[in-house]
């Protein structure tokens, strides 16, 4: 934090010039998410233009716009992209470290990458920092960040301007370290860019103004944020969901990510709270309680959520909003570790009665004759009125009623409590995360939900969601029968990991929080970690499995291993032997590759000679799974967008029929079927084409060229069943 008030900018140009001015001609810049693209540009701009400039980018998955690679994915994608991502600013350094083509004076540091998008850039690769994402602020610093750059809300609080942190609250931890090296006379800055489009999110995530040298703010600066539209949810990923949903206690604690393996646990969820003996019906049809039913009375629970659960995450995903909606996220969590405690031993609840006074004395937690610290608490946890006073050991009513602040006299405690006890506690929380990412949807609720409700999500800062260190006490307290569920890529038969590099050393994404919510899983009584795999993967046509004998990166090590989950059923490993563990993986891998895996294991002598998988668990087959689940979506269950897309009716159509073409282009037999139907196709299309058509700007073609184009998209439709 300064020690003066920040300096107020409406022009980009100044801002950037007084932080040159700052810090100097060495400027290395880090920003998250939220990182404001109009400042990351100017310096980009000016770096480019300036070799004396050092300009070194330090931040996590670097975005770019979707673009088409040919004309027909242009015409798809553009009025998308301009629809969905609206005035987003692009990053104007991505394009050229994409392509290797940086200034010499210009560099990218990342620690998360676009998975996958980054595999053959040596920049990316050479430059990109091997962290956990609860270190990468710390990472940050070591690397030489001298300045921190981010978006930020702001809002008047009882006549007070304040600011929000908002979906970037995780970067707490670095101020910190910033201002030890201002004390040490380091140049340093942090800025902020105001962008009224984003959520002000309060409890933690509220700062003083002075946490800032410099602010840009001006209305011309606003923009859509950054909001990848809700993934597609196929058979696969819904059965893995629900598998992950059945190992959820009632009351407990749970961490999920983004992606359709995410929206399918919450999909999973709201089914086993809504529509619980469809959710049931589903687990038997897939065998689960017969070979698993053991796993799931252990570890989880089948029964409508009750108590609800509570969040404690490193990424506020979508999923969790629709958790929240769904009356599924609801156990709240205090701040208090003697009120907590209470919570936890189902002595205190929500209702605030004089029971209530009376174990709280009892406890400890207050004292007989009430202190100034002691109404501090009872005000903010609801338990007294926000309108009583203590003044010499008398507490003053706003009807003017005064009470010796005594518990221990009869007469005072029976006065207390009926001038002074609140109605239910206040101050709880359902969800602690780092940062946030969604689509546009969950920016829209957030923006305009009432202080009451937003008040019950604290975005705060990465040390405290992805560890214990320093904040132990109410950590534990809070995080009952937590659930720290990740997708990893690869599974070896002796449980280690493999979710973020290839055997090569290349990157694919990175580490993220994952390790550290493993190792807490270890750490927490009655915690567990859980890692979603889907058992095979397709590449060219090629099928293999991601359950393997073994392979040459690791993310998370075997001796960390716990629970994995497979759209097949659920493997059991903590402190499990080796041919136990080898024998469970192989139960829940696709039986098309069981057998050679097992004679792999059997080869590394890890398991018995004589051992032969069981038959219950020798027909995991993709079309088992298929079976199950398209004999329900007639009645709506598992759409292929559980949560709505951002794609028109039109959209979802023609993404099949381009995918369908994109498919036969690399066929030379199916292109030439492909093209002799199109070149049969009557003169002009009919009716029902149009829509799709005067989509994609076809209905009234130019040329030769777009007039077969159309044909195409006609005789896909056609054979599609679209027309």
């Amino acid at each position: 934090m300064t020690v003066q008030a920040p300096r107020y900018f409406t022009d980009l140009e100044q801002c950037v010039e007084a932080l040159l001015g700052q810090v100097g001609k060495k400027v290395v810049v880090a920003g998250g998410f939220g990182r404001p693209a109009y400042i990351f540009n100017e310096l980009y701009r000016r770096a480019s233009a300036d070799p004396g400039i050092e300009l070194t980018i330090i931040t996590g998955a670097s975005f770019s716009r979707p673009r088409g690679t040919s004309d027909l994915e242009k015409r798809f994608l553009d009025p998308f992209v301009a629809r969905v991502f609206g005035n987003l600013p692009e990053l104007d350094y991505v394009r050229p470290y994409m392509k290797g083509q940086l200034p010499k004076n210009i560099e990218v540091v990342e620690v998360f990458l676009q998975a996958g998008g980054f595999l053959g850039n040596s920049h990316a690769q050479q430059n990109f920092v091997y962290s956990n994402f609860t270190h990468w602020l710390r990472d940050m610093v070591e690397q030489g960040c001298n300045v921190f750059s981010q978006m930020t809300s702001k809002k008047m609080i009882d006549g007070k301007l304040s600011y929000s942190m908002s979906g970037d609250a995780y970067a707490l931890d670095i101020l910190p370290r910033l201002q030890a090296m201002r004390d040490a006379g380091k140049k340093v800055a942090v800025i902020g860019q105001v962008n009224d489009e984003l959520p002000f999110m309060y409890n933690d995530a509220i700062v003083p103004a002075e946490t800032y040298d410099l602010i840009l703010d001006d209305p011309k600066y606003n923009h859509t944020l950054l909001g990848p539209p809700s993934p597609e949810v196929d058979t696969t990923d819904y059965i893995i969901g629900l598998n992950a949903a059945s190992l959820l206690p009632d009351g407990g604690t749970l961490q999920i990510g983004i992606g359709s393996l995410g929206d399918a646990i919450t999909y999973g969820c709201i089914l086993r709270q809504e529509k619980n003996e469809r959710f049931r019906e589903v687990l038997s049809e897939l065998g689960m309680f017969d070979k698993f039913g053991g796993i799931i009375d252990e570890v989880g629970g089948v029964e409508p959520f009750e108590r609800g659960l509570y969040g404690s995450t490193e990424m506020f995903a979508d999923g969790f909003r629709h958790l929240y909606n769904h009356g599924i996220l609801k156990r709240e969590v205090y701040g208090h570790p003697g009120l907590q405690r209470l919570v936890n031993a189902r002595r205190v609840d929500s209702l605030v009665t004089p029971g209530t006074l009376e174990i709280l004395l009892d406890e400890g937690v207050i004292a007989t004759k009430i202190r100034p610290d002691d109404l501090q608490f009872l005000q903010k946890y609801g338990i007294f009125k926000q309108s009583i006073s203590l003044e010499n050991g008398v507490l003053r009513c706003a009807d003017g009623t005064q009470i010796d602040a005594d518990l221990g006299d009869a007469q005072a405690l029976a006065l207390i409590n009926k001038h002074c006890l609140g109605n239910k506690l206040s101050g709880g929380i359902v969800l602690h995360a780092g940062f946030f990412l969604g689509p546009q949807a969950m920016y829209q609720q957030l923006r305009s939900m009432p202080e009451d409700e937003a008040r019950k999500i604290c975005m705060t800062d990465i040390a405290y969601v992805n560890q214990l260190y320093g904040c132990e006490e109410i950590a534990r307290l809070q995080r009952q029968n937590a659930r720290f569920i990740n997708t990893t890529i690869m599974v070896s038969l002796l449980g280690a990991a493999c979710s973020d590099g290839l055997d090569d050393g290349r990157k694919i994404s990175g580490v993220g929080g994952q390790y550290n919510f493993v190792a807490m899983a270890h750490a927490l009584e009655g915690a567990r970690s859980v890692l979603m795999c889907r058992s095979t993967r397709t590449k060219g046509g090629n099928i293999s499995s991601n359950i393997v004998w073994n392979y040459g990166h690791t993310t998370i090590p075997a001796h960390l291993r716990d629970i994995v989950i497979t759209e097949y059923g659920v493997a059991m490993l903590r402190g499990q032997r080796e041919r136990d563990v080898i024998a469970r993986l192989l139960n829940i891998a696709d039986s098309r590759f069981q057998q050679p895996l097992l004679e792999q294991a059997k080869a590394a002598g890890k398991i018995p000679k004589d051992y032969e998988i069981p038959l219950a668990y020798r027909n995991n087959t993709p079309e088992r799974l298929e079976r199950v689940v398209s004999r329900m979506r007639p009645e709506g269950l598992f759409p292929k967008y559980p949560f709505g897309t951002d794609f028109t009716p039109e959209e979802l159509v023609l993404g099949d029929v381009l995918q369908r073409l994109k498919v036969k282009m690399g066929s030379r037999a199916t292109l030439f079927k492909t093209l002799a139907g199109a070149v049969g196709a009557a003169l002009s299309p009919p009716d029902g084409a149009m829509p799709y058509l005067a989509r994609m700007g076809l209905e009234h073609p130019k040329d030769l060229k777009e007039t077969a184009v159309q044909k195409l998209i006609v005789a896909e439709l056609r054979e599609s069943g679209h027309l």
